[in-house]
């Protein structure tokens, strides 16, 4: 990242601590709205979507106007000169002479690190393939935090397409940091999450199982995080079809679940919640989207240094642990998903995961590759 600038392009880049202090925005902004309409007055929002959405761009561009800002950019790769085969780098070089900021969307894993590398201003990452979506977890915690009124001693079971589940990566990654989290993960054995997200719940030593029976797990759960099987991550259509369908909630499946279960979805859905649920005083979904354009409000406000009273010195980004190795430009990721497969002249980087395995984790996707 540039020297000074702070990006968000995973959960982890926030610490627990601002984490709370968003929640505590967000619920500022809900109170008094009118009170931060011109926070932002005369900045300016880069979007920059390579890829198409429609609740999380607008969520940004929504957020910025209420805080009297103003949006500019792009809704996908082909209206942008990424068309002409203009790299990630040299768009985010461009593009932070003219935003005071900056999300982005992009459907190769590692493209918001590698846009932030090359970025004068704050970058935020709104979804780099199948990786992470850290606003979108954002909104998730304050839904939780306000339909269960606490962030610790929660059962949550994450159902569906876990393995490209970018939001389901960054969810988990922010729960660890709470006591007394437990994780039922629900899916088929073809979309189980990724081994470097449960390395990592091993090595923090997080209770969890892996099952596919969502019924079966239904009594014991606080939160259920439904998600859709996404289409556009999969390279075969049969195996798509073969699995689309392979949860569906409906009311008889909640009729042995707890009165106050949450239930989430970071949307869109397709047929994985029945619209009957929508009726249940327990269906979060919509509601999570309210919260979403709040917590983008806090979380810009945070990046650029201001407050609804005044500018403040911009946060720094909190100190990191160095990698125990690095290699450069010695092995190569095997992810077609991820940005070092299309990024011309970008270095291949590793850091040293397990040493006694002799596995390197690639710094862009996180994909593990063995070398000796």
């Amino acid at each position: 990242m540039k020297k000074d600038v702070r990006s968000v392009i995973s959960i982890l880049d926030l610490t627990r601590e601002e984490i709370e202090s968003l929640m505590d925005t967000a619920d500022e902004i809900e109170r008094d709205p009118e009170a931060f309409s011109e926070v932002c007055r005369h900045k300016q929002l880069a979007t920059l979507f390579f890829e198409p959405s429609t609740r999380t761009r607008l969520s940004f561009e929504s957020a910025m106007l209420s805080l009297g800002g103003s949006v500019l950019g792009f809704s996908s790769a082909n209206s942008s000169s990424a068309s002409k085969g203009e790299s990630v780098a040299d768009t985010f070089e461009v593009v932070s002479n003219y935003a005071d900021i900056i999300a982005t969307r992009h459907p190769k894993e590692g493209a918001a690190y590698v846009g932030a590398l090359h970025s004068s201003v704050p970058v935020v990452n709104a979804g780099d393939g199948g990786h992470f979506h850290p606003t979108q977890t954002l909104a998730d915690l304050l839904t939780i935090r306000r339909k269960k009124g606490r962030l610790n001693d929660l059962c949550i079971g994450i159902c569906g397409d876990l393995k490209y589940g970018r939001t389901v990566h960054s969810l988990i990654e922010a729960m660890q940091r709470y006591s007394g989290i437990s994780y039922v993960l629900i899916s088929p054995e073809e979309l189980r999450l990724p081994g470097y997200m449960t390395d990592k719940l091993k090595a923090e030593g997080a209770e969890y199982v892996e099952t596919a029976d969502l019924e079966a797990s239904m009594p014991k759960l606080d939160v259920l995080y439904m998600t859709r099987i996404q289409k556009e991550r999969f390279t075969d259509e049969a195996e798509y079809q073969r699995l689309k369908d392979s949860y569906i909630l409906t009311p008889d499946k909640l009729s042995s679940a707890k009165k106050d279960l949450c239930i989430m979805h970071p949307l869109p859905r397709v047929n994985e919640i029945s619209v009957k649920v929508d009726e249940d005083e327990r269906a979060c979904y919509f509601y999570e989207t309210y919260c979403g354009k709040q917590m983008r409000m806090a979380l810009i406000m945070f990046l650029l240094g201001l407050t609804k009273d005044g500018a403040r010195e911009v946060p720094k980004a909190p100190a990191k642990m160095e990698p125990k190795k690095v290699l450069r430009d010695v092995i190569s990721c095997k992810n077609p998903a991820c940005i070092s497969s299309t990024e011309q002249e970008l270095p291949q980087v590793f850091e040293l995961a397990d040493e006694e395995k002799h596995e390197y984790r690639c710094i862009y996707c996180d994909s593990l590759v063995r070398y000796q």
